[in-house]
């Protein structure tokens, strides 16, 4: 039914292959997959953490079902978050700095892999992203998705509850502070940096920026201009950023280095 979410699903599992292994990316799969799952079937229920929803069964037969809840649905906050994870560390981590870098070369740091400021940022990147994804999905009787869920008592932003918005905000914390304590008991993984892997993680960022592209087209090619322009107006200043940060722009840790095999500790610029 979805086969651009199989699309999204299947770039993110090879992206976490290259960045940080089979094992990390399942267990990052599993955290993400349950958490989005038992907070879909509890707002479905008493209405935490996402407020009242329901599914309509439009596709029940169609697609496969978990009690109430549509597999797909669950399935995709997992690399909705993972793509929200590679750019929050694509802000964060420390870049390498010499005479002769002229581009942004990444340092896979453990310490921030898994830091208070990656979950916090990761977080917020997840809802802001859903601020787009969720009022073109509730129209999804406009376009090849289909109606497929609902709200009760329709909410202020595009008929989205605001509380929708915290949900998204409590998955990625809560999904995220499971990966992190999972991760913490696997074999570390070895001290990664360079061309490469900064590779990996700018793919992250466009597997993040592929979902963003494909909703904001989906919205205007439905008529809602409005709701279009706000998601461009908010993601103008990130893209800025991000753009800035891609050219070494954005003052973060750095990594002074006198030779392409040298490294020394971490130092803020």
């Amino acid at each position: 039914l979805r086969p651009y979410v199989f699309m999204f699903l299947v770039s993110f599992l090879i992206i976490g292959r290259l960045l940080i292994g089979w094992r990390r990316t399942l267990v990052f799969l599993l955290a993400g997959w349950i958490t989005a799952f038992l907070c879909e079937f509890s707002s479905t229920r008493i209405g935490v953490p996402f407020g009242f929803y329901y599914y309509n069964g439009s596709t029940v037969g169609q697609e496969l079902y978990i009690t109430n809840v549509p597999f797909m649905d669950s399935l995709s906050f997992t690399f909705l978050l993972f793509a929200s994870y590679c750019l929050a560390l694509v802000f964060l981590l420390p870049s390498v700095a010499g005479p002769a870098q002229r581009r942004l070369e990444l340092v896979l740091d453990p310490n921030v892999r898994t830091s208070w400021a990656s979950l916090l940022l990761t977080a917020t990147f997840l809802t802001f992203i859903d601020v787009v994804i969720d009022p073109v999905a509730l129209r999804g009787d406009r376009w090849f998705l289909g109606q497929i869920y609902g709200y009760p008592d329709p909410g202020l932003y595009f008929g989205i509850p605001l509380m929708n918005f915290v949900g998204w905000a409590v998955v990625g914390l809560v999904a995220l502070s499971v990966y992190y304590y999972l991760d913490r008991g696997l074999p570390p993984l070895a001290p990664a940096d360079g061309p490469a892997m900064t590779t990996y993680l700018l793919l992250g960022c466009a597997l993040y920026y592929g979902v963003l592209v494909f909703n904001l087209t989906i919205t205007f090619w439905i008529g809602e201009t409005l709701l279009g322009l706000v998601g461009l107006m908010i993601y103008l200043p990130i893209t800025i950023l991000l753009l800035l940060r891609l050219v070494n722009r954005v003052p973060t840790p750095m990594v002074s280095v006198s030779s392409p095999s040298s490294r020394t500790l971490p130092v803020h610029s």
